[in-house]
Formats: structure tokens, sequence, C-alpha cells
């Protein structure tokens, strides 16, 4: 299959899952589709793995720890093997979280970003504080959708700390590219986390700095597992919405995950800046970079 072929197959993919994922009550398919993924019956999972990979395209399960699933949420969630994602070893940059293709990306204008050209969003609204939102202001957004093909675990972008995790509960839209050219300010109404990763000074005497990922979840399953909580985020979670933690990461370990495609939205204040080399429609991976200090 050529790259056009397979491009116009995407993009008349995602026009149809958005007109059926619009037209069906959204929060009712999602707690369905969290269970149907988790059956382990072959007669379930062969069809609906068989059909899954014809719509998304190359699983690339070579790439995969295992090769046999017990379900879709098993080849959902699924391991890499080592070795499958190098990091980037320069200390002055930081790592892509995720698998991902680059959305829209750029300079944030005082405290307004972009899903999509023409839609803006206010980080006020994303973030839902104020406070929160002035300390990014006059920085750098870049948006990372990750398909229902790709690898859905997220990294630490580089060694840090994340002291607190905020939890907003909210829609399940799609978030596919045909989504946020019709759903205004759809990342400021789905459910999603704000992960503030505080980031030590690269070498000394430099300011220490800190990022935010905020994992966006969407609709079918809809669910941010982040290991530093011992349940999962979802459209049944009744907690707390400011949840306190004290977790450090590594460069390049693993976060969490998502049970099904979805997107990150990366944020910067002005002292960290976008990679020179990133175009949007660019497909990533975790590990490659993306940040500048």
């Amino acid at each position: 299959m050529t790259p056009t072929t397979l491009l116009h197959r995407l993009t008349r993919w995602e026009r149809l899952n958005f007109l059926l994922t619009n037209r069906i009550p959204r929060r009712w398919a999602t707690l369905f589709m969290g269970r149907f993924s988790r059956i382990r019956h072959p007669w379930i999972k062969k069809p609906c793995m068989g059909l899954w990979q014809f719509f998304a395209g190359d699983l690339r399960l070579e790439e995969a720890e295992k090769t046999e699933f017990d379900s879709m949420h098993d080849c959902f969630v699924r391991a890499l093997r080592p070795g499958m994602r190098p990091l980037d070893p320069d200390p002055a940059r930081l790592v892509s979280p995720c698998d991902g293709i680059i959305g829209a990306m750029g300079e944030t204008n005082g405290t307004q970003v972009f899903q999509a050209k023409g839609y803006p969003y206010d980080l006020a609204e994303l973030l839902g504080d104020d406070t929160l939102a002035e300390r990014y202001r006059n920085g750098s957004f870049l948006t990372l959708r990750i398909t229902a093909s790709m690898y859905h675990r997220f990294h630490a972008p580089d060694a840090c700390q994340l002291h607190q995790i905020r939890y907003i509960s909210g829609d399940t839209w799609n978030v596919n590219p045909v989504a946020l050219k019709r759903v205004e300010k759809l990342f400021c109404r789905n459910e999603r986390a704000i992960l503030e990763l505080h980031l030590p000074p690269a070498k000394t005497g430099d300011e220490p700095a800190s990022i935010l990922l905020v994992p966006v979840a969407a609709i079918l399953v809809a669910s941010i597992r982040l290991y530093a909580l011992e349940y999962p985020l979802n459209l049944r979670y009744e907690g707390a919405n400011h949840i306190p933690c004290s977790t450090q990461y590594e460069r390049g370990e693993e976060m969490g995950y998502f049970e099904q495609g979805s997107t990150i939205i990366v944020l910067t204040g002005p002292e960290l800046t976008l990679h020179p080399a990133l175009q949007e429609g660019q497909t990533i991976h975790m590990g490659e970079p993306v940040l500048n200090r």
C-alpha cells in the first residue's frame, strides 16, 4: 500500500469515525468499550483485532515485548521491547513523552494556544486554574496525538518530580483532526489530567524549570492510568480533583498509559523552546528531542 493510499484511507476513516462517534451517546459507548475491550474469548478478540488493524493500520507488533495478547485492551497498553525507543543523549534537550503525530504547536500568545488553525483556547480553561496558567504565559505548546495503532504508554521527558495530579472530569469527544476543526475548545471539554513536572537545573547556575503534561482522554475507553496512583482516572472516578503525590522519575521512565488512543499537550514557560526540527504532521517517537533548554 502506497503512502498516498494509506493517507486517503486514514482520512476517510477519520471522517467516518468522527460522524459515528458524534452521533452516539459518548459516555455510554466509552463505558461499554472499556469492558468490551477486556473480553478474552478468542471468538471476540480475533475478529475485533482484525477489524482494528484494518482501519488503524500497522500496529507494529514486531516492536512489542510480546506478540500474543489476551484481549484488545492487552494490545492497547502493550509494552515495547527494550531498546526500541532510545533516548536523545543531549541533557540540554527534553525528549518526547510518547509516540505521536505532531498537531498544533508554537509559541503561546500570552495564555492563548491553538487546537487547530483558527481554533484558539485559553490555558486557564484547559487547566482549570488561572494561577497555573499564568506561570506558563508566553511559553510554548506542543500537541502530540496518539492514534489507535500507536504505542500508548507515556514517559518522563527528563529527570523530574511530580508533586500533585489535577484531574478534570469531562466529555469524551473524539480528538482526531476532523473533530479538532469542528468542535470548539475540544481539549477544554474532555476528561484530562494536569501533571506539572519540576525539572532540576541542567547545569550548575541554571534556574530550575518546569513543564506541564496534559494527557487528554477521548471516546472509547477514556481512561488514564498513572503509576503514581493506585487507581485509574476515568469516567467512574469520583475522588478528589487535586491529588497530592511525591514521585520522582528518571529521564525516559514510564509514567503511565492511555487505554486507547488520545493526546498529550506539552506546555512550557519561556525558559524552554521547541526543538527547531519539529513540524506539524510529523510522526515522532518517545525519546526523540522536542524541547531545548
